[in-house]
């Protein structure tokens, strides 16, 4: 099952192909290719939401990118979510991504690292065809902030240091925001409007970022496809976390269950408790409630943009009486 599903490429695998084939030398073979990009092909065969391609798509409509460079900038965009997960994976030593095993316990870590790190330079010689240097500023100036984002992130988790929510919402405009942003950027260096979008960018990336963090410990749909509160295993700080362990820090329960990385669901269940507790669902869903609203506001006074908007009513997480 998994061999014929790696032999039916979406477009952007066979385009990568494509790509390594064209900048590699004649003695880098198609057989060659393939064993190098086999992780990445794995996880491409198991697609996400595509909510990337989705905003570059609602972007356009006020960038009005020429199409060659739109298809180049898109298909970047991809590759480079994409290998990021990977990192990702790797780092978190994550037990499934997508509902399937996570490519590194396939692939062996070397080689998954070594595919991601790969795919990041196709990525960048795919700009280069573009012939525009300030593109290749851009992707290097985001592609550092992603790393500055990711390595506080490492940081905080293996040093059991509780980050402030400033501190969280910097790394996350590095991380998080950053792939968002570079899309954006290179759109706008294609482009003639002058507007600058960054600021709508950031807000929407943090948004994205601590809905997904809420969702990690309220979905049973992430359950199913990355694991039943999987962050509390990584032993990740992440938003609800942060909020909760800061709200009563007298308590240390909730550090010391990061401390252990443990796989016990009912140890993760408690956590949870602990989280009702100091009311840091009810936080979350405010704190998503404010960035959304600040979004929708930034979105009219652009202009008014309605695949935004409804990108904006598919992440919304409603707030309940009892929040506000």
């Amino acid at each position: 099952m998994l061999s014929a599903q790696l032999k039916v490429k979406s477009p952007l695998q066979q385009h990568i192909n494509g790509i390594s084939n064209h900048s590699s030398p004649a003695t880098q073979t198609e057989d060659k290719e393939s064993i190098l990009l086999e992780p990445f092909h794995y996880l491409c065969a198991h697609p996400g939401k595509d909510i990337r391609s989705k905003m570059i798509e609602a972007f356009d409509l006020w960038l009005k990118v020429p199409e060659k460079d739109l298809k180049v900038i898109t298909r970047v965009i991809e590759m480079l979510h994409s290998a990021s997960l990977l990192i990702d994976d790797v780092e978190d030593d994550s037990v499934l991504r997508r509902g399937v095993p996570a490519a590194h316990h396939l692939y062996g870590i070397p080689q998954t690292i070594n595919c991601a790190n790969y795919v990041y330079f196709l990525a960048l010689h795919e700009i280069n065809t573009l012939n525009n240097p300030t593109m290749v500023t851009i992707y290097t100036e985001e592609l550092l902030n992603l790393h500055r984002g990711q390595g506080m992130e490492l940081f905080w988790r293996d040093t059991l240091t509780c980050p402030t929510e400033d501190e969280f919402l910097e790394m996350v405009d590095n991380k998080t925001g950053g792939l968002l942003r570079l899309a954006v950027k290179l759109m706008q260096a294609a482009s003639e409007s002058e507007t600058d979008y960054t600021a709508l960018v950031s807000k929407i990336g943090i948004h994205f970022q601590v809905r997904d963090d809420y969702m990690n410990l309220q979905s049973s749909t992430y359950a199913d496809n990355k694991g039943f509160c999987e962050d509390l295993t990584e032993g990740k700080f992440s938003f609800p976390i942060i909020h909760s362990i800061r709200s009563d820090p007298t308590n240390r329960q909730l550090l010391n269950i990061l401390k252990q990385r443990s796989q016990s669901i009912e140890l993760k269940q408690f956590a949870l408790q602990l989280l009702e507790k100091t009311k840091t669902f009810a936080y979350c869903r405010r704190f998503l409630a404010k960035m959304e609203a600040e979004a929708r506001n930034d979105i009219a006074l652009l202009g008014g943009n309605q695949m935004l908007e409804k990108i904006m009513n598919m992440l919304s997480v409603p707030v309940n009486e009892v929040d506000v």
